[in-house]
C-alpha cells in the first residue's frame, strides 16, 4: 500500500530505471530490485505493477539504512485492488464489480498507472453495502440479510466478473443462507443459458453452459431448467390468452399473467389466482404434463414439490389436453 502522506514518493521500475541510467527493457532483464536488501516492493505481491517508495530506494542507492515506513494503519493510505479486496474479505474479480460504485469511482486515483483507494473510503463503501455489517459472511442464526426480490439483480455483476463463482462467494459477498445463493445462481444461469438457446438453436445446454463460461460441475440442474424455462417462455402467449379470459368473466380483478414456477426444475407450472368477487376457485393451476386444475389456496396453489394432488376437496382438473382454448377452459369452470 501507498502510506499516508507518501503518493509522492512512490516510483516505478520506468522511474528506477532512469534514475540509474537504464532504459525499462534493460533495467528488467538485470532485475536490481531482486538483489538482496533492495527495499520491499510497496504495491501487493500478486500485483502486476511494480511500486516502489522513493526515500527508500534513495537510501539503499546511496549505501544507507534503508528506512522503515509508517506501521500504522491510516484513512488516507491508498489501497490497490487487491489490498481493497482483501480488506473487505472478498476475492479482486468480486472488487473489480464494487469498484464501480458511486463512492469508489469518485475516490479513485491512479498512482503510476494503478489504480488506488484511501483506505477510509474502502471501510465507508464496506459499512454501506446492501445486507453487510462491517465484517463479511451471514451471521449464524440469521436469517437472510437482501430481500429475495432483489437478489438477482446483486448476483448478477458476480456472475459477471465470474462465471464459475460459488453458492459459498455469494453467501460470503451478499450475506445470505447458502441454500438461497444456490438457488439464485441456479435461475441466473438457467436463463442465461435459456438467452443463448434461443438465440443459437443448434446449440446444446451443455454446450450453451461452456459458451457462457460455465463449469460443467455448477450446472446440472441449470441445464436442465433452461430448458424449461424455453418452454414456459414459448407458452407464455397462451397463459395470457387464458388471463384474459378470466378477466373477461370478471374473475381477476386485473389480467395479470400467469406466475410462473419450476417446482423440479424439469417441470414448467404457472398459477393464478382468482380474486373477483364469485369466483368459481380461488386459483387454477396449469401444468405442461396434466393441463389445468383448480386450487384451495389463492397464496399457496401448488404442492409441495409440485406433486400432483388427487381430485377431490376442492381440487378438479379442468377440460382435456394440456393446453385446451380459452373458452373451454371457461365452459369447464362453470360447469
Amino acid at each position: 500500500m501507498i502510506r499516508a502522506g507518501r503518493r509522492h514518493l512512490v516510483r516505478t521500475l520506468a522511474d528506477l530505471a532512469a534514475q540509474q541510467g537504464l532504459s525499462p527493457q534493460r533495467y528488467r532483464k538485470l532485475k536490481p530490485y531482486e538483489a538482496a536488501g533492495f527495499p520491499p516492493r510497496i504495491s501487493s505481491a500478486t500485483a502486476r505493477t511494480r511500486l516502489y517508495d522513493g526515500d527508500q530506494v534513495d537510501a539503499y542507492l546511496l549505501g544507507k539504512p534503508v528506512p522503515a515506513l509508517p506501521d500504522h494503519d491510516d484513512d488516507n493510505d491508498l489501497l490497490d485492488r487487491q489490498e481493497a479486496a482483501a480488506l473487505l474479505g472478498v476475492s479482486p474479480r468480486s472488487w473489480d464489480v464494487y469498484k464501480s460504485a458511486p463512492l469508489l469511482t469518485e475516490h479513485m486515483s491512479e498512482v503510476g498507472g494503478v489504480e488506488h483507494w484511501p483506505r477510509g473510503i474502502v471501510h465507508r463503501f464496506q459499512n454501506s453495502r446492501p445486507g453487510k455489517a462491517t465484517v463479511t459472511g451471514r451471521p449464524e442464526g440469521t436469517g437472510d440479510q437482501i430481500p429475495r426480490d432483489q437478489l438477482p439483480a446483486l448476483t448478477a455483476p458476480l456472475l459477471d466478473a465470474d462465471p464459475a463463482v460459488s453458492a459459498a462467494a455469494v453467501t460470503e459477498e451478499l450475506g445470505v443462507h447458502r441454500d438461497t445463493a444456490q438457488e439464485v445462481l441456479l435461475r441466473l444461469r438457467a436463463d442465461r443459458m435459456a438467452d443463448l438457446l434461443h438465440t443459437d438453436p443448434s446449440l446444446t445446454p451443455d454446450q450453451a453452459a461452456a459458451t457462457l463460461g460455465y463449469p460443467a460441475g455448477q450446472v446440472r440442474r441449470a441445464t436442465v431448467r433452461a430448458q424449461a424455462v424455453l418452454r414456459a417462455r414459448r407458452a407464455a402467449p397462451y397463459l395470457a390468452d387464458v388471463a384474459q379470459a378470466l378477466h373477461r368473466q370478471g374473475w381477476t380483478t386485473t389480467a395479470t399473467a400467469a406466475t410462473v414456477h419450476h417446482p423440479a426444475d424439469d417441470v414448467v407450472t404457472a398459477t393464478l389466482a382468482l380474486d373477483g368477487p364469485t369466483p368459481p376457485a380461488p386459483a387454477l393451476v396449469w401444468d405442461e404434463r396434466h393441463g389445468w386444475r383448480t386450487a384451495t389456496s389463492r397464496r399457496h396453489p401448488l404442492t409441495k414439490g409440485g406433486a400432483l394432488p388427487p381430485e377431490g376437496d376442492g381440487i378438479r382438473y379442468l377440460a382435456t389436453g394440456t393446453t385446451p382454448p380459452p373458452d373451454t377452459l371457461i365452459a369447464a369452470l362453470r360447469s
